[in-house]
């Protein structure tokens, strides 16, 4: 018999802004460990790709893009535009991407002219330390490059640059919960920086307004009472909000926080529901409104001999690069939660894929922020085209 001891180990995240491509298209050595870089992708005919226009305007840049069939036969192309900043002292990804678009079906020899484009404030670092200006959003002075073509590594650099003078905060924020046990982390030139901690007392802050229970009571809970003892006592029910007799905030601004714990807390489903609900507040007119999993598919409880479409994961589906189709399945999955009495669909998930040994990548869309969120606005606008809440 085996007496094996279990030990807990303690992994940080020192990749710092090095996730996926980024990492390897940016850390010296890195490139040689990719088979297939970030965008690659195989046709049955074959596309050229050339830039038709750059414009600069007061907040965005935009490139107009002309995409060619040459082969023998129908297809599509995806283009991408990428960024790089200037390193400077923030530290950047040699490439970012900025934007990206699909063609329609083209046939051979016909054309499509494609619009991507960037706003320059995008384009900005956060200095979590302060480098520059602590807890702000800052161009960093220098030049900036575009890149242009159907993958990372495929992309060629466009002639156009756009040039910062001087470091630019773009956003002034706040710290909240910042690293208190964070070692080091990751620079672009491959080596590690001693992380700044910040104790752990300072990291965040009470809400302004937030009072606990044991310095004020909350209000009891009328949840027992029969509706009809409640009616009609000049409070605000939820169909007057629906009516516009009264306004959602007037509505909200009735609820103790006993209520609001209670209209956001887990309630029992029913029917084909799956995982928990929220609202159930007869005294205020409010339904019980029942959730279901899952980003690949609405899936309903077991054993009720209810089936429902099994659609390609996240992951496939960002493979596509194409926010039409992310949006008819959104639409497609929203009928079958509506026809099943459901009111919320828990999808989409847009965790970034850190890395590989990630068991529920398949939920997740991307290792880069802008396909996971133009893939996830695209099938939330699907789901939303049926009155069916996406979370």
């Amino acid at each position: 018999m085996l007496n094996i001891k279990q030990e807990s180990v303690q992994r940080e995240y020192t990749d710092d802004i090095f996730v996926g491509y980024r990492y390897f298209e940016t850390i010296p050595g890195a490139k040689d460990k990719v088979s297939y870089p970030f965008g690659f992708g195989l046709s049955y005919t074959a596309f050229d790709i050339s830039k038709e226009s750059f414009c600069v305007s007061e907040d965005r840049i935009e490139v107009k893009v002309k995409v060619t069939n040459t082969g023998d036969r129908a297809g599509k192309e995806v283009v991408m535009l990428y960024y790089g900043a200037p390193q400077g002292v923030l530290g950047k990804a040699s490439r970012e991407l900025a934007d990206f678009a699909k063609t329609k079906l083209l046939a051979s020899g016909e054309s499509e002219v494609l619009t991507l484009s960037v706003k320059i404030a995008d384009m900005a670092s956060y200095d979590d330390e302060g480098a520059i200006s602590k807890s702000c959003w800052i161009l960093e002075k220098g030049t900036y490059n575009f890149y242009l073509g159907n993958c990372v590594r495929c992309a060629k650099k466009l002639e156009e640059t756009y040039e910062v003078s001087e470091d630019t905060v773009t956003e002034k924020l706040s710290q909240k919960v910042a690293p208190s046990k964070l070692t080091e982390r990751l620079l672009a030139d491959g080596t590690m920086k001693k992380a700044h901690n910040v104790p752990e007392h300072e990291r965040c802050s009470i809400l302004p307004g937030l009072k606990y229970a044991e310095t004020e009571a909350a209000v009891p809970s009328e949840r027992a009472m029969p509706i009809r003892k409640i009616l009609g006592d000049g409070r605000i029910m939820f169909e007057d909000v629906a009516t516009g007799k009264n306004t959602l905030e007037e509505f909200m601004a009735q609820l103790s926080i006993d209520d609001l714990i209670h209209l956001v807390g887990g309630q029992p489903n029913k029917g084909l529901a799956n995982t928990f609900g929220f609202g159930n507040m007869p005294e205020y007119g409010v339904p019980n409104v029942s959730t279901a999993d899952g980003p690949a598919g609405y899936r309903v409880a077991p054993g009720l001999g209810v089936y429902t479409t099994a659609w390609p994961c996240a992951t496939m589906l960002a493979c596509s690069f194409n926010t039409d189709l992310a949006t008819r399945i959104g639409h497609a999955a929203a009928l079958e939660v509506k026809e099943n009495n459901i009111g919320v669909w828990l999808s989409p998930a847009v965790n970034i894929h850190r890395t590989p040994m990630c068991g529920r990548n398949f939920e997740y869309y991307s290792e880069d922020p802008v396909v996971s969120g133009k893939m996830g606005i695209a099938l939330v606008k699907g789901v939303q085209s049926e009155n069916i809440g996406a979370t």
